[in-house]
């Protein structure tokens, strides 16, 4: 595998893990509780679908087992930031 297709998959999972971001938060600003089940269950399928997307990186070699948790890592703990910011806002 090249240098470049490596930096392009990883790339491309942190977009899509920006997207994810994006979305939680627009969620969050038209909900009054993150104890919505829709938003729970929107929440649940974006991170099932994002973690099978980095488990397929890692699997096909497009990326190394530890970059793919730290990705994981990273869009949790930015997820974490974004619900303290939010709720601080209420």
């Amino acid at each position: 595998m090249t240098e470049f297709m490596h930096e392009r998959a990883i790339r491309l999972l942190q977009d899509d893990a920006g997207k994810i971001e994006k979305l939680i938060e627009v969620q969050m600003e038209n909900l009054t509780t993150r104890q919505c089940p829709l938003y729970e269950e929107v929440l649940d399928t974006q991170m099932y679908g994002f973690s099978r997307e980095v488990d397929f990186a890692v699997r096909a070699g497009l990326i190394s087992e530890a970059v793919g948790k730290d990705i994981l890592s990273r869009l949790e703990r930015n997820l974490a930031t974004l619900y303290e910011a939010l709720d601080r806002k209420r």
